[in-house]
C-alpha cells in the first residue's frame, strides 16, 4: 500500500472512530449552523406563534449566519406539526415554537385522532418564549361591567354561552374552571380559531369569551368589547385596571398561555445551550420586548430545565382536569 493512501485510511479511521465515540455529533456539531434552520408553527399564519416564530427567525438569522426559515405545518389541534418535529432528525435544523396547547392537545384529542408525540419524552425543551393572561371579556351591548354581574345573569339564564376559539383550548379550560369556581353553567360554542370567535362576540351572537389580549385589543379600545377579569396570579402590565378573578374571590381559575421553543428528541447539549443562549439575548432587545407586547406577550426565557419543569407540571395539571371535565377536541 503506498504510503499517502495509507494516510488517508488511517485518518479516515480516526474520523470515524471519533464519531463513534461522540455518538456521532461532533463533527455536526463544530460546524452549526452549515444549513437553513426550519421552525415549524403548528398553526395558520397570522397568529401569535406565527408572529413570535418569524420574529425569532428574523433575529436568529443573523446571530448564527445561516437563513431561519418558518414552516406552518397546520392540523389536528396543532399535532401534525408538533409530530412532525417530535419525529425529525435532533440536528438542531428542525425546530418547533409552540404555545401550551402542544401540552394539552395530545389529552383533548380523540383515539387514533393523531397525537402522537408525547410532550415530556419526545421533545427537547430549549427555552420558554413568553407568556399571556387569559381574560373575561363580554360585548359592551351586554351591559355587564363585572364579573358579579355575569355570574349572576348566568344564574338568572340570562347569559348561556361563551365563545372558545376550539375544544380543548385553554379558552375552553378556563370557561370550565369559571364555570365551576362561580357555580354557573355558561354552555361553550367552540369555533375554529380566535378570529371568528372575536367576530361573533362583538356582533353579539355570543356574550362571553375567554381570550389573551392582544387578540382583542383593538376592540377594547373602541369600546366594543369590555374587559372584566383576569386568571392570573397577578394584574396583566397590558390592562392594569383589570383585576384578577382571584381578587374578586373566584379561586382556582389560574390559567394562561405559554410560547417556547423545542427540538426533537436527543439534540445535543451544545446545540441546545447554543440556542437557549441566543434566545435569552434576544428577548431582552428593547425592539423585541415592544414587539412582543403588541401581541400582549410578555418575555420569559430562562434554561431548559425551567422549561422542562412547567411542561410536566402543565401535563399534570391538564390531565386531572380534562377527565374532571370530560373535556375533548373535534
Amino acid at each position: 500500500m503506498k504510503p499517502v493512501r495509507r494516510k488517508v485510511l488511517a485518518t479516515l479511521a480516526a474520523a470515524t472512530a471519533l464519531a463513534a465515540a461522540t455518538g456521532g455529533t461532533a463533527l455536526a456539531q463544530g460546524a452549526y449552523p452549515n444549513k437553513p434552520i426550519t421552525i415549524v408553527v403548528a398553526y395558520p399564519a397570522g397568529g401569535d406563534v406565527d408572529v413570535l416564530a418569524r420574529m425569532f427567525a428574523e433575529k436568529l438569522a443573523p446571530r448564527l449566519k445561516q437563513s431561519v426559515v418558518v414552516e406552518n405545518r397546520t392540523g389536528a389541534a396543532g399535532t401534525i406539526g408538533s409530530a412532525y418535529v417530535a419525529r425529525a432528525n435532533p440536528d438542531g435544523y428542525t425546530l418547533l415554537l409552540a404555545p401550551n396547547t402542544v401540552a394539552i392537545a395530545p389529552l383533548v384529542l380523540k383515539a387514533g385522532a393523531g397525537a402522537s408525540y408525547d410532550v415530556q419524552h419526545d421533545f427537547t425543551p430549549i427555552s420558554q418564549i413568553g407568556t399571556q393572561s387569559l381574560f373575561v371579556v363580554v360585548n359592551k351591548g351586554t351591559g355587564i361591567t363585572k364579573v358579579s354581574d355575569l355570574v349572576a345573569r348566568a344564574k338568572a339564564g340570562k347569559v348561556e354561552t361563551y365563545a372558545t376559539p376550539g375544544n380543548g383550548s385553554p379558552m375552553h379550560i378556563m370557561g370550565e374552571l369559571f364555570n365551576k369556581s362561580a357555580g354557573i353553567k355558561i354552555s361553550q360554542v367552540p369555533y375554529r380559531g380566535l378570529a371568528p370567535a372575536i367576530v361573533d362576540v362583538i356582533g353579539g351572537q355570543v356574550p362571553v369569551t375567554y381570550i389573551t389580549y392582544g387578540a382583542i385589543s383593538q376592540y377594547v379600545g373602541n369600546g366594543s368589547l369590555v374587559p372584566l377579569a383576569v386568571a392570573d396570579q397577578k394584574r396583566s402590565p397590558f390592562a392594569p385596571n383589570v383585576p384578577t378573578l382571584a381578587e374578586l374571590g373566584y379561586k382556582d381559575v389560574e390559567i394562561g398561555a405559554w410560547q417556547a421553543l423545542l427540538g426533537p428528541k436527543g439534540m445535543p447539549a451544545d446545540l441546545v445551550r447554543t440556542l437557549n443562549t441566543h434566545v435569552n439575548e434576544i428577548l431582552k432587545m428593547p425592539d423585541v420586548v415592544a414587539r412582543m407586547a403588541t401581541i400582549a406577550v410578555t418575555p420569559s426565557g430562562g434554561e431548559p430545565a425551567v422549561l422542562s419543569k412547567l411542561i410536566a407540571a402543565d401535563t399534570a395539571r391538564y390531565t386531572k382536569v380534562v377527565k374532571e371535565f370530560g373535556i375533548q377536541a373535534d
